[in-house]
């Protein structure tokens, strides 16, 4: 949820840092204990080892290079899964501090992955993400034997009659989903004061970088987890910055696709105008595949029809490591940049690189109307959040004898202490006083929420100035988990984009004290294509990815790198 900072903070108010936002042993899946909490306190520990105390055959493998060794029989894509759940098992849940990144096991991705390498076979691969081990978040419906829930113990047996439109994709890719990933629970959309990547069904996700940093979210567990290399890609979901806030947080690559893209059947959700799902991954590239299978129109989700002529189906051929040359691109310094001075430094050094690269700088290229987003999204939020939740509820049928948001505030009282021991569901109960969609104060905020975001903000300077993308800091640095007091927020650059619907790209800037600092490139509707040529270029030229250490605190002595 949003914060007030300080005078002398980022003026931004309200964030959405967390808005949308087990394992194989001699071939055999075990079932991770999903009650389990983290242990007290921050007990230091040495950098987790790989499984077997020797590095991971598989860390940083790229999509391309995995389907490459299967294609040469080096690997199989049963012995990927077992060798990434092998992972999982040995690295998300040990130690003092565990990663507790992954919520829950597919109990058949082993057989999945066997059968697609018999096809593999006997009629070659489906394409780029045949036998590729995906995780994806638990807010996205699997009508198979893993659960549903948003992290929360209230959905926990409440398994829906069908797939959400995305896992039929990846399903229909050949991809073998490994499992579900722990998240800010209800996509962070319960309390005012809440501690990202915290869930009543996961316990507390933690950074790779440094255990005792926030993952960010409410992606969390799929940005800790594909920045640990415990899978290849993973699927995220944001309303306002939770795709980009934990792919910044763990040094990765997060795409928020333009509303209408990528499908939200089968999504539980917060909000109808502005919800989506989108890939997280280690490279632009991968990220890029990974998004050409999620998009397609979806008769579930009329949205989708907008997409008609727009989604492509392979938008890696848009990677040009020479794509920023010639570029416009603004600089919206006000509100974006300032709240955090070594974040600043990365991105100015990113900058001078994208000038080098030959790019044209905007600079300064203020979005108009920023400052005034805040209290219509989170109208809006409330409004949306309770009718959707609703009718997701009323669609599990007798799954579940929970079927308002009414219902789901009593379960958390009367389960408080598995619940609530750490902070509230402030922003359920002020859900809960809003009417129907067709009361007039809604209306009035989600036409100002459009105008505002669209018209006269991103498609104003925009046009203004005649650019192709504007870029700014994705956020600061992750800071301290604290179950007591919720995220210290300093700033981001996510709800322009998130309140128009429009897409943007974080790729990662650099570090500070080995934190990761992200870089968003931010566009019009539709236009991806554009952002992953930009945001490839960059990387290529940048090459700042690099795997985490799983160290137990920071390194403060570390310099801005």
């Amino acid at each position: 949820m949003k914060k007030t900072l300080p005078p002398s903070g980022n003026p931004q108010g309200l964030s959405r840092r967390a808005l949308l936002g087990g394992a194989a042993a001699a071939g055999t899946l075990v079932a991770l204990d999903v009650h389990a909490e983290p242990a007290p306190g921050h007990a230091e520990r040495a950098p987790a080892p790989a499984p077997g105390g020797k590095p991971f055959e598989l860390e940083e493998a790229t999509v391309s290079e995995l389907q490459a060794a299967m294609t040469s029989g080096k690997h199989t894509a049963r012995g990927l899964a077992e060798r990434y759940l092998t992972r999982i098992q040995e690295l998300d849940r040990s130690g003092d501090l565990p990663l507790l990144s992954v919520i829950e096991l597919n109990p058949d991705a082993l057989a999945i992955a066997a059968a697609l390498d018999e096809e593999r076979k006997a009629k070659g691969p489906r394409g780029p993400l045949h036998g590729i081990p995906v995780l994806i978040k638990d807010n996205i419906a699997t009508a198979d034997k893993m659960q549903t829930t948003a992290g929360s113990l209230a959905l926990v047996g409440a398994v829906p009659s069908r797939d959400a439109f995305v896992v039929e994709r990846l399903r229909a890719a050949g991809a073998v989903i490994l499992g579900k990933t722990n998240l800010s629970e209800w996509a962070n959309f319960r309390s005012t004061h809440s501690s990202s990547g915290w869930s009543g069904r996961g316990g507390q996700c933690r950074n790779p970088y440094a255990l005792d940093r926030t993952p960010s979210g409410s992606s969390s567990g799929s940005g800790a987890a594909t920045a640990a290399n415990f899978c290849a890609v993973s699927v995220g979901t944001e309303t306002d910055g939770s795709i980009v806030s934990p792919s910044a947080a763990s040094s990765l690559v997060g795409i928020k696709p333009t509303v209408g893209l990528v499908s939200r059947s089968g999504i539980i959700p917060i909000s109808a105008s502005q919800d989506t799902a989108g890939p997280m991954a280690r490279t632009v590239a991968d990220a890029a595949a990974l998004l050409g299978v999620l998009a397609g129109i979806d008769p579930n989700d009329a949205v989708t029809a907008t997409s008609k002529g727009r989604a492509q189906a392979d938008y890696t051929r848009f990677l040009d490591p020479n794509g920023l040359k010639g570029a416009r691109i603004g600089v919206p310094r006000e509100r974006f940049f300032g709240y955090h001075p070594a974040t600043d430094a990365l991105v100015e050094r990113a900058l001078e690189l994208m000038k080098a690269q030959g790019a044209i700088l905007v600079d300064p290229a203020p979005i108009p109307m920023a400052a005034k987003l805040d209290e219509p999204e989170l109208e809006v939020l409330l409004y949306e959040f309770k009718a959707g939740v609703e009718a997701y509820l009323a669609g599990l049928g007798d799954k579940t004898r929970l079927k308002t948001l009414a219902d789901l505030i009593r379960f958390n009282e009367e389960h408080r202490d598995s619940e609530l021991p750490w902070f509230g569901q402030e922003l359920f109960h002020q859900a809960q006083e809003k009417g129907a969609l067709t009361d007039k104060k809604y209306r009035k905020a989600l036409e100002a929420c459009r105008k505002l975001s669209r018209g006269q903000g991103i498609d104003a300077v925009m046009n203004k100035h005649k650019l192709d993308a504007l870029v700014a800091p994705t956020q600061a640095p992750p800071g301290l988990i604290d179950l007591v007091d919720g995220d210290h927020w300093l700033g981001s650059s996510s709800t322009p984009a998130a309140v128009a619907g429009y897409p943007s790209i974080t790729v990662p800037a650099g570090y500070v004290a080995g934190l990761p600092v992200g870089l968003s490139f931010i566009g019009r509707a539709w236009s991806e294509p554009t952002l992953l040529r930009l945001a490839f270029a960059y990387e290529q030229a940048s090459k700042h990815r690099r795997p985490p250490g799983f160290a137990p605190t920071a390194d403060l002595r570390k310099p801005t790198s």
